[in-house]
């Protein structure tokens, strides 16, 4: 699909609306910003597992029965409700494996099962920019409000800070969405350097960086960093999310909340409301429930422990295997000894 500058120009309007209609009662919790975000990025994202059949298709029914729970979710914050969002097409969607026209089904599907007040992030990264810019396009049209576009690392090399920052500036002009960074270093082995987070941080439709990286020194400078943009950090891991609210992160896109939204609600609310000894309590009955289903079992661990909390998980896609028993036993060793089975 070719961008066409009227395009671009005709959504313009709607994405200077959505963002004077976002909500603002989530703010980061250090050192403030010199105004209001114009779109508010705090609360709670799970990165959607994309559900699968057993011969590996898309499961649309199965995705749409996930999305009635997650709809559900907070159930138990009872001031001040922390709306749980939605990331699709993120590093756990498991979208190096969906086919193009996959991903922008995937997010029509979300889109028309989400209640309209729950904002809606879909992964729009390629390897190349202009692959990059048309299906950012084809996001915004299928319905996500918000494209997350993760660093090109394939050239690892070439990828200098001045290349990023043309990337994603080229990007971030040609998109109908606001756009947010996205650095997985364990994925993509490549940090997006503090300079280019800077730079981009000041170009008026970069809204913000998924850091996933866990180096809350490095999270806590980006936020002092951008403290005079229209820019938010949100954490990539439940593991560290206090600690990153902590240094003044708005959010957190975390794996866990695929199983434990609640939790994670709850966490976020504890923190906004200064309640620092509930908080850190809970945060670390987390922390091994949250690395058993990222670095220590990974997509399949998650898939497993969703079954166990009512939603569907199903295969993944090869190659990926799933969980051996001995594996199984040992990730549901890990949340019953956290007091969550």
């Amino acid at each position: 699909m070719a961008l066409s500058t009227g395009l671009t120009a005709s959504l313009r309007p709607a994405l200077a609306a959505l963002r004077r209609a976002a909500p603002r009662h989530c703010r980061g919790l250090s050192t403030p910003q010199a105004s209001e975000p114009s779109f508010n990025l705090g609360g709670i994202f799970p990165p959607l597992a994309t559900p699968f059949s057993p011969t590996q298709e898309v499961d649309y029914g199965q995705l749409e029965g996930n999305l009635r729970r997650y709809a559900r979710i907070p159930s138990e914050v009872s001031t001040a409700p922390v709306l749980l969002r939605l990331v699709v097409l993120g590093s756990n969607g498991e979208y190096p494996y969906l086919a193009s026209r996959e991903k922008v089904e995937v997010v029509s599907c979300v889109r028309r099962a989400l209640p309209r007040d729950r904002l809606l992030l879909a992964g729009s990264g390629c390897e190349s920019t202009q692959a990059t810019i048309e299906l950012t396009v084809s996001m915004a049209e299928a319905g996500a409000d918000v494209a997350l576009v993760v660093t090109p690392c394939y050239y690892r090399g070439a990828m200098t800070a001045a290349a990023l920052i043309r990337h994603y500036t080229e990007v971030g002009d040609a998109s109908p969405i606001p756009v947010v960074l996205y650095s997985v270093p364990a994925n993509t082995g490549l940090d997006l350097p503090m300079e280019a987070v800077t730079t981009l941080a000041q170009h008026p439709n970069i809204i913000g960086i998924k850091d996933s990286g866990g180096d809350i020194t490095r999270m806590g400078l980006m936020v002092h960093k951008t403290r005079q943009e229209d820019f938010q950090v949100l954490a990539g891991s439940a593991g560290f999310l206090l600690a990153s609210y902590a240094v003044g992160a708005s959010g957190g896109v975390c794996a866990l909340a695929n199983v434990l939204g609640d939790p994670l609600c709850q966490l976020d609310h504890l923190c906004r409301t200064g309640q620092w000894q509930e908080a850190r309590d809970l945060q670390h009955r987390l922390i091994e429930p949250n690395t058993a289903v990222t670095r220590r079992f990974g997509i399949p661990g998650l898939k497993k422990a969703m079954e166990w909390f009512g939603y569907y998980g199903g295969p993944c896609r090869a190659p990926l295997a799933p969980l051996s028993p001995a594996q199984v036993e040992e990730l549901r060793s890990t949340f019953s000894a956290n007091g969550w089975l």
